[in-house]
C-alpha cells in the first residue's frame, strides 16, 4: 500500500474520530432553573405502519403558534425526514398546568375530513422535548358493536397529558398520554368546535442524566428478548458452522488426494496426460472478460466493505444510541465520501495488474458503479416524495450540500486513489504461465452453470443471517429500536467467513471440472447473498409488515434494491479475494510445465 493510500486511510480515521466527537456532543446537556423555557419541538405526523410516509406536523390543521420557528437541523436529521418546528405547547421547567387551553379552533368540513382520513390511516405524531422523543396517536376509531364500516365513529384527541421527570436541574424523562374522554367527533363532514388543551405534571426522580436514554433501548435488550435473540443466533451459527466444517473436511481430503496424485504423476511417466484442475494451469490465470468492469466492481466492493467496518466501529463505541437523530445518515454520507480513495486505489491498481491501459475510464466506471444506480433511485423516489408533499423529500439546499460533498470530497479522493493505484507498479502474481490460446471448456451438466451455482452459493450465507434480518428490518422499516450491535457484528463476521468458504469450495469444484473461467463466477457466487436478501424483502413486505401505498412501496423496494446491490458488490469482492488466494495457493503447491 503506497504512501498516498496510507494518507487517505489516516484522513478517514481522523475525520471519523471527529465525527464521533461531534455526534456524541450533539445530545442536549442543558441545565434549567424554575420557569426556564425548555425547548419543545413538533416533528412529524404519518401513518404508523408506513415509516417513510411522514408529513410536517402542521400539515394537519392543529393549533399553530403565532410564529412558527423552524429548528436548524444537521444533514443526517434532514435525510432522516425530521422537520422540527416550535410546538403549540409551553412546558417550562417545573411549571405545572392543569387543562391549559392551547387554542380554540372551528374546524371546517374540509379540515374535519382531513383529520378523519388521518385517523383512518392510524396517524401518530412525534415531538422532541429537550431532545427526548415523545409520540402519541392523534385519534381513534370506535368500532365497538358495529359490523358495518359506515357505522364507525371517528374521534380526534384534544387533550394531551405531559408527565415530566426531573433530577435537580435536568430533564430526565417525559411521558405523554392522550385523554380518552376528551374527544372531538369527526364522523360527519360538518363544522366542529375544537378546544385543544394540555396538562403538565412534574415529578422528581433519582435517575442520573447519563442514563436517561436507557429506557428507549430496554425493549430490545430485555432478558427474555435477549435470550431468544442469542439462542436463535447461536442455533443458526452452529448449523452453518457444521455445514461449512463438513464441506471443509471434504475439500481438504480431496485436495490432499489431488496433491498426492499429482506428485505421483510427476514421479512416474512424464507423458501421462494431466486431468482435473492441474490440466488447466495454463488458463486459470487468464484475465477475465470486461476487466475494466471487473476491477471497478472490486473497487466499489472494497469501499463498501471499508464503509461497513467504520460504521460498526462507530456503533460499537456507542455513537448510534437510540434517537441520536440523523447520526447514522451523517456517518454514512461522510464515511462513504472519505473512503472513495480506497475504491479508486483498489480498482486502478488491480486494473493495471490486469494490463489494462485506459485507467481513466476505469476510474469513471468505479465512481459511477454504485453511485449511479443510487442517484437514479434517489431522483425517482425524491420525485415521489415531492408529489406526496412528504418530509422524505429533500430540500434543495440539502441536495446542493450532497452534490458539493460528492464534487469536492468524493471525486478528488477517488482520483487521488486512482493515481496512487496507477503508480503502485504492483504486478499480478500468477504461479503459472498463461498459454497463448485458451483450452476449450468441456460440456458440463446444467447444475454447474452460473445461476445454479449462484443459488447454491447464496443460500448458505443467507441462512446464517436471515434471523437477524427480521430485527434489522423491524428497526429500519418499523418502530422498534436496534441496539445490540455486538450480535450484529458477530453475525457479519460469520457472513464473511461463510461467503468466503462457500465461494472457495465452488471455485475448486469448477476448476476440477476443467472450467477455467472462475473470475466472474467467484464474484457472482460471493455476491449472490444480496439477491437472497432482496427475496427476503418481498417476504417481509407482504407477510411480516403492514406497509401499504405507492410511496411506501416504492421507498421500501427502491432503497432496499440499492442496499442489496451494495451487499452484492461487497460480498462478491470477499468471494473473489478468497478464491484468488485459494487458487494461487493450490497452483503454487504443484509443479506446472
Amino acid at each position: 500500500m503506497g504512501k498516498t493510500t496510507m494518507a487517505l486511510f489516516a484522513i478517514t480515521v481522523l475525520i471519523s474520530s471527529l465525527l464521533i466527537i461531534q455526534v456524541r456532543s450533539d445530545g442536549s446537556d442543558h441545565r434549567y432553573k424554575a420557569n426556564d423555557p425548555v425547548p419543545l419541538y413538533a416533528n412529524k405526523v404519518g401513518p404508523f405502519h408506513n415509516p417513510s410516509e411522514t408529513y410536517r406536523f402542521f400539515d394537519l390543521p392543529f393549533c399553530s403558534p403565532s410564529h412558527v420557528t423552524e429548528k436548524k437541523e444537521a444533514l443526517g436529521e434532514v435525510l432522516n425526514g425530521d422537520r422540527l418546528v416550535s410546538a403549540p405547547y409551553k412546558l417550562d421547567f417545573l411549571v405545572e398546568k392543569d387543562s391549559e387551553v392551547a387554542c380554540k379552533r372551528k374546524l371546517t368540513p374540509e379540515e374535519v375530513k382531513q383529520f378523519r382520513n388521518a385517523v383512518t390511516k392510524d396517524y401518530y405524531f412525534q415531538m422532541y422535548y429537550d431532545d427526548l422523543p415523545i409520540w402519541g396517536f392523534i385519534g381513534k376509531i370506535d368500532k365497538e358493536g358495529k359490523s358495518d364500516p359506515s357505522e364507525y365513529k371517528y374521534y380526534l384527541y384534544k387533550h394531551i397529558n405531559f408527565e415530566i421527570l426531573y433530577n435537580k436541574d435536568r430533564v430526565i424523562e417525559i411521558n405523554v398520554r392522550t385523554d380518552p374522554n376528551a374527544l372531538v367527533d369527526l364522523t360527519e363532514d360538518k363544522p366542529v368546535d375544537a378546544e385543544f388543551m394540555y396538562t403538565v405534571k412534574w415529578k422528581e426522580t433519582t435517575t442520573p442524566f447519563e442514563k436517561r436514554m436507557d429506557k428507549y433501548s430496554q425493549s430490545s435488550s430485555l432478558p427474555h428478548h435477549l435470550e431468544i435473540h442469542w439462542f436463535s443466533i447461536i442455533n443458526s451459527c452452529v448449523t452453518v458452522l457444521l455445514l461449512t466444517g463438513f464441506l471443509a473436511t471434504i475439500l481438504m481430503r480431496v485436495l490432499k488426494n489431488d496433491f498426492v496424485k499429482y506428485a505421483h504423476d510427476e514421479e512416474s511417466a512424464d507423458d501421462q496426460e494431466e486431468t482435473g484442475w492441474k490440466y488447466i494451469h495454463g488458463d486459470v490465470f487468464r484475465y477475465p472478460k470486461s476487466k475494466s468492469l471487473f476491477a471497478a466492481a472490486l473497487g466499489s466492493g472494497t469501499q463498501l466493505f471499508a464503509l461497513t467496518i467504520f460504521i460498526f466501529i462507530l456503533a460499537l463505541v456507542g455513537v448510534f444510541y437510540p434517537y441520536n437523530r440523523g447520526a447514522l445518515f451523517t456517518a454514512l454520507v461522510v464515511i462513504y465520501a472519505l473512503t472513495s480513495g480506497i475504491a479508486g486505489y483498489t480498482a486502478t491498481s488491480f486494473y493495471c495488474q490486469l494490463e489494462g491501459t485506459n485507467w481513466v475510464r476505469n476510474l469513471l466506471l468505479t465512481g459511477c458503479l454504485f453511485c449511479g444506480p443510487l442517484f437514479l433511485t434517489f431522483c425517482f423516489l425524491n420525485t415521489v416524495a415531492i408529489a406526496y408533499s412528504a418530509t422524505a423529500a429533500l430540500p434543495f439546499g440539502t441536495i446542493v450540500v450532497i452534490v458539493l460533498i460528492w464534487t469536492l470530497v468524493t471525486s478528488p479522493l477517488l482520483v487521488l486513489g486512482g493515481i496512487a493505484g496507477k503508480n503502485s507498479k504492483s504486478e499480478f502474481q500468477a504461479p503459472c504461465r498463461t498459454t497463448k490460446y485458451p483450452r476449450e471448456i468441456p460440456p458440463l451438466p446444467w447444475y454447474r452453470g452460473t445461476l445454479p451455482q449462484m443459488a447454491m452459493a447464496g443460500f448458505l450465507p443467507f441462512s446464517a443471517i436471515y434471523i437477524e434480518l427480521y430485527y434489522i428490518f423491524a428497526s429500519v422499516w418499523g418502530h422498534r429500536i436496534y441496539t445490540i450491535y455486538s450480535i450484529l457484528f458477530i453475525v457479519f463476521i460469520i457472513l464473511l467467513i461463510v461467503t468466503a468458504f462457500i465461494t472457495v469450495a465452488l471455485t475448486y469444484f469448477q476448476l476440477a471440472a476443467e472450467d477455467h473461467e472462475w473470475w466472474w463466477r467467484s464474484f457472482l457466487c460471493g455476491g449472490s447473498t444480496g439477491l437472497f436478501i432482496y427475496g427476503y424483502c418481498l417476504y417481509y413486505y407482504y407477510a411480516r409488515s403492514d406497509m401499504s401505498g405507492f410511496m411506501q412501496t416504492s421507498f421500501f423496494f427502491g432503497y432496499m434494491a440499492c442496499i442489496c446491490y451494495g451487499f452484492f458488490l461487497m460480498l462478491g469482492t470477499i468471494g473473489f479475494r478468497a478464491s484468488l488466494l485459494f487458487v494461487r495457493h493450490i497452483y503454487r503447491s504443484i509443479k506446472c510445465e
